[in-house]
């Protein structure tokens, strides 16, 4: 029998020295491996197991090294299909991660496995004379003698204070002193929420720490809470409420959740006849046109806020289901997943699939299983649903097409588009970008043609968009208003009172105050771990950093010089919150942002009771400013509009007008007329009236030329050299060697490649979790042969050992440069 050689991906490997590394499949695993089945294989000098994936199967292996056998098959069947095994790589080139970091990617978090390792002793060991051995080959024979059952290897390397890659235990395994056993354990989040509360009767001990206090005091107050809600409203981590479980003050229990939590959802009757506008008919023509000729590509479907761009959805895929394909549909953020959830199982009822970060670990993979098993027609979801392992793809929908959350900040630094234009490329599918503000990139190959583009100019049914005010805020402070709001929001959100209908207030910011500082020194209260200001939150009456978590208790004694006189200023959402109570005692005021949001379905229950009129007016962040239909919304209002404005990225003017633009749209949805005031230091900046007038075409005309002269995307490409460590000046020296490195490269064998470097300096926010943050800037051309220069740099700085303690990372046209 010829012999067989699995190519597989290694988890945890480092991306210098990443590959598909070739091991024997031995005769009696012959029949169960398979390309896209995981396996145990033996790595590195220790020969200690990890988990990999076989990547391919061959009778012929690429090194000239001795080759290693798999240890074992562990899925009956492959995980991946060919689609997801040719992805993998295609990650790994793009998006400069591991081969194993791809993998991960394509499978859900629930499905993981854990390996463990063991390690007993052998009778032979019990009775070896160790005396002559290495001292670390003593210390775990000694170890493990005095162990009655086995011990794992990362447990018996920490105890003894060995590293990780030591090779003894190994070593020991061999000359037969010690037994080894392994398993893999699959590690699935239970489908519960730990809860917290006092021991029943118990008395609290006289000794307790100012956060333990601060713990008990909330519990005894509510009686229970979740354990992210106590962290939150208490400062404290979960560390100190564990300490509080040791001492038998309080105890832990788990509170159900639902494992489906959309199992109810009844099955629909007859599908509502969904009729369409001149404009919307003539959109979903060319649409499913392009789609009945299977040739792939991409079309842009730009409309004005509330031209019914969901409505022209439904009939595709009503099309696309009707010839037996599947359909993936992307939303940006899970706050905007309720509505459309509800439109889908409305009309879809079981056939619908769900992803998002809320669902449980239990819950994601349930949901993988039923798409997999065809049980599913439709995935609904955040940027994850796009892996949706579908078979018979026919239509991929991209929903707020330009927003940034489509692009992941953590490796693998993926964007979903160009996952989506992939896997429709694969299956010949359609790709549909919708957006009233399309991204500048999007807009611009669509001008010219490698989109398609359909347009809907007008809103359905008649409504008209809303009227546009500007309220010029250096007047309001002239007339001795200094309040968050204007005159002109507040008589608004009275009239509407007065008619029963229902507001919505934008502020980007979450917390009460935004900026604390001492009026004597002029300290800024700043986070110790990142450079960036503290944010007061009223909630918890406590100073928060945003980046890492760290907090203080609220003071008005500053801690240089321990004068009184703390000033705080700035407004966020909870002081919003508390102003509008203030004018308005008579409104029902919801506050919707991550800090009023934290439990399960939060979003989707405070949304439904607005719909449900149990409030008058919303104010948040972003997460009310897209998406969100509700006919009795009139008014809308922008509380600081320059914010958004005058960031420090060249995609900030396009931030903006995207963020007016939606915000502005959500008012006068239905039968009744809207308004929008806008509140602003700036009312002659441009992009604010193109903004009310939702003239997306004359932004496009003045950004593009802007970007062209710049050279910045779509003329060029971006690709950000991160480096990240703990020394400022290690990470410093670390940039200007690759700076170096990647001079030399350029200039001796990627003469051709079209580059312009911007040399390395500080990142915006330079600390974060005490770790300094340096970067590179390239423009350049996202093609193989520049991302063939960027992974041989990676690796051969990787490969300084002076450098050991500094994380370099490549991230090709991030969304926010770093």
């Amino acid at each position: 029998m010829l012999a067989l050689y699995a190519r597989v991906a290694v988890e945890n490997t480092a991306y210098h020295f990443d590959k598909a590394f070739d091991y024997l499949v031995p005769q009696e695993l012959a029949q169960a491996a398979h390309p896209g089945c995981r396996v145990l294989v033996p790595f590195g000098a220790a020969n200690s197991w990890r988990l990999g994936m076989i990547l391919e199967i061959s009778q012929e292996n690429e090194t000239d090294n001795p080759i290693k056998e798999v240890v074992a098959v562990l899925d009956q069947a492959p995980l991946l299909s060919r689609e997801g095994i040719l992805l993998v790589p295609w990650l790994k080139e793009r998006t400069f991660c591991t081969l194993f970091e791809a993998v991960k990617l394509l499978l859900p978090a629930g499905i993981n496995l854990k390996l463990k390792t063991e390690y007993t002793v052998s009778r032979e060991g019990r009775e070896a004379d160790d005396s002559a051995r290495p001292a670390p080959e003593q210390q775990i024979l000694q170890y493990l003698c005095a162990q009655k059952k086995p011990v794992e290897r990362e447990k018996l390397l920490k105890a003894l204070r060995l590293p990780r890659d030591s090779a003894a235990p190994e070593k020991l395994f061999k000359e037969g002193l010690l037994e080894k056993s392994g398993s893999a354990v699959r590690q699935i989040k239970d489908a519960a929420q730990k809860m917290v509360r006092l021991v029943e009767g118990g008395a609290l001990p006289g000794k307790l720490t100012p956060k333990q206090k601060s713990v008990c005091k909330i519990l005894a107050d509510t009686g229970s809470v979740s354990l992210k809600e106590l962290c939150y409203f208490a400062g404290v981590t979960p560390a100190v409420v564990n300490a509080l479980v040791t001492k038998g003050v309080v105890r832990y229990y788990e509170a159900e959740v639902y494992r489906n939590p959309y199992e109810d959802i009844e099955e629909p009757g007859q599908a509502e006849q969904i009729v369409l506008s001149g404009e919307q008919q003539t959109a979903f023509k060319n649409l499913l046109g392009q789609y009945r000729r299977a040739a792939g590509g991409a079309s842009l479907l730009f409309g004005v806020t509330g031209s019914g761009k969901t409505s022209v959805f439904m009939r595709l895929i009503d099309e696309v289901l009707a010839d037996g394909n599947n359909v993936i549909v992307m939303v940006p953020e899970i706050s905007l997943t309720p509505q459309s959830l509800a439109l889908f199982h409305r009309r879809y009822g079981k056939r619908v699939a769900v992803f998002h970060s809320g669902l449980s670990l239990s819950e994601r993979l349930d949901e993988w299983k039923r798409v997999r098993r065809g049980e599913v027609s439709i995935a609904v979801g955040t940027r994850s649903a796009v892996f949706a392992p579908f078979e018979n793809l026919g239509l991929i929908i991209m929903d707020e097409e330009q927003e940034y959350t489509y692009k992941s900040e953590s490796s693998p630094r993926y964007h979903a588009r160009d996952v989506a234009k992939f896997r429709c490329a694969y299956h010949k599918a359609l790709l549909v970008l919708a957006s009233a503000t399309p991204s500048m990139e999007s807009y611009y190959l669509a001008q010219n043609g490698r989109y398609s583009l359909n347009r809907l100019t007008a809103r359905y049914g008649g409504a008209k968009l809303p009227e546009v005010r500007f309220v010029d805020m250096n007047q309001e402070l002239d007339a001795g208003n200094d309040s968050i709001f204007s005159r002109e929001l507040l008589f608004g959100m009275e009239e509407n009172l007065k008619i029963n209908k229902q507001s919505i207030i934008l502020l980007n910011r979450r917390g009460y105050n935004t900026f604390v500082s001492c009026k004597a020194c002029k300290e800024v209260m700043t986070c110790p771990n990142c450079s960036i200001s503290l944010t007061y939150h009223a909630a918890n009456q406590r100073l928060m950093c945003h980046y890492c978590g760290y907090s203080v208790p609220f003071t008005k004694e500053c801690p240089v010089c321990h004068e009184d006189k703390v000033y705080y200023s700035g407004f966020g959402t909870q002081r919003a919150e508390e102003q509008l109570r203030e004018f308005l005692p008579d409104a029902r005021v919801l506050r919707l942002d991550t800090d009023a949001a934290m439990s399960r379905f939060a979003y989707e229950d405070k949304l439904r009771r607005f719909s449900e009129g149990e409030y008058d007016v919303i104010v948040g962040t972003q997460m009310v400013a897209k998406g969100l239909d509700f006919e009795n919304v009139t008014l809308v209002g922008v509380l600081s509009a320059d914010q958004a404005l005058y960031g420090d990225d060249f995609r900030s003017y396009e931030r903006a007008f995207d963020l007016l633009t939606q915000v502005v749209g959500r008012a006068g949805r239905g039968q009744f007329a809207g308004e929008a005031v806008i509140q602003t230091f700036t009312p002659e900046n441009p992009v604010l009236s193109l903004a009310a007038k939702q003239d997306y075409p004359a932004f496009y005309e003045g950004e593009i030329a802007l970007r062209k002269a710049m050279l910045y995307p779509p003329f060029a490409d971006l690709c950000v050299i991160g480096f990240v460590g703990t020394l400022e000046s290690k990470v410093a020296q670390a940039s200007q060697s690759f700076m170096d490195m990647l001079r030399r490269l350029a200039e001796s064998e990627y003469k051709r490649e079209p580059l312009r470097v911007l040399p390395p300096s500080p990142a915006l926010i330079s600390k974060v979790s005490n770790k300094y943050r340096y970067k590179l800037i390239m423009k350049c051309r996202n093609s193989r042969n520049f991302r063939q220069m960027v992974a041989r740099l990676l690796t051969a700085f990787a490969k300084e050992k002076r450098f050991a303690d500094v994380t370099a990372f490549a991230d090709m046209n991030p969304d926010m440069i770093l």
